[in-house]
């Protein structure tokens, strides 16, 4: 979920020195796309997060942004893909200090980031939802809503969720910050806040098995008087737009003959989450 958040910049110089004091051997510039092919190997940088990359109950790394970039870099004539878990925060200064060579998170693609890095244009699209308690005793399906009652909302580290219930009016102060939507349905069930906001596809799954919470119908939250709706994408170096030129070529194959759709359907993706959305609109 924190693949939504807009890093901050003080944030961003930190994680990356801290990236860089952790040992990991730095890679050589000069084509990138030609190195990988030549090593055989692309490092994917993944937040540990469901379903987007993540590590199964039979220990392996999986995830729709995993499985799809084994896809897609095996036919680049790149066969291994290394998964490198780390801090959501963390990925984009990883990735441009080169601790990995791509950022496989699912990760929303917005003007903030865009200055950081460059993207393929997006896999999916995605709106937001709330885990309320059963029976949503307070109407809760849009921000402006929460303002209105009053409710106490919760959202995750580094949320997107943030920046759009302050937008509708929510007091800074008084959002709750968890670590991640497990904790945001905890704090639902036991009554410590009244909603936990997140994406569609997190809340539905994260309410699967919950006899005392459920999720919202999805809803585009609106900022600055306009709907929202957003797209993740793999994130490249700004250098890199040959590799990133390549990817999103067959990108755009997997969308046009349903083969996306596929990998990404046991993730728990529906088709109203298929987009023809493009990085550059989501950019501007």
């Amino acid at each position: 979920m924190g693949r939504r958040a807009l890093l901050l910049g003080t944030a961003a110089l930190g994680a990356a020195g801290a990236l860089g004091a952790a040992g990991c051997g730095r890679v050589p510039s000069g084509d990138t796309l030609a190195r990988l092919t030549s090593q055989r190997t692309v490092r994917l940088g993944i937040a540990g997060e469901v379903p987007y990359g993540y590590i199964n109950d039979q220990g392996e790394f999986t995830g729709e942004a995993v499985e799809l970039a084994k896809v897609i870099f095996k036919r680049l004539g790149i066969g291994s893909v290394q998964p490198v878990a780390t801090d959501f925060s963390s990925l984009i200064p990883g990735l441009n200090s080169q601790q990995f060579d791509v950022v496989s998170a699912g990760m929303y693609i917005n003007k903030e980031r865009c200055r950081q890095v460059i993207f393929a244009d997006p896999e999916y699209q995605m709106l937001d939802s709330f885990i309320v308690r059963k029976g949503n005793p307070k109407g809760l399906h849009s921000y402006q809503d929460v303002v209105r009652t009053k409710a106490k909302i919760a959202t995750g580290t580094g949320y997107a969720e943030i920046d759009y219930a302050i937008a509708a009016g929510v007091p800074e102060k008084e959002l709750v910050i968890l670590q991640d939507p497990v904790a945001g349905l905890n704090a639902v069930e036991s009554g410590r806040v009244d909603v936990f906001a997140g994406t569609a596809l997190t809340s539905r799954n994260v309410v699967k098995n919950s006899r005392r919470a459920e999720a919202t119908k999805p809803f585009a939250p609106i900022v600055d008087g306009k709907k929202k709706i957003d797209g993740g994408g793999f994130a490249f170096r700004p250098t890199d737009t040959g590799l990133r030129d390549a990817f999103n070529a067959e990108i755009h194959k997997m969308k046009k003959n349903g083969e996306l759709f596929r990998i990404l359907q046991p993730f728990g993706f529906t088709k109203a989450e298929m987009t023809t959305l493009t990085a550059e609109e989501l950019c501007a």
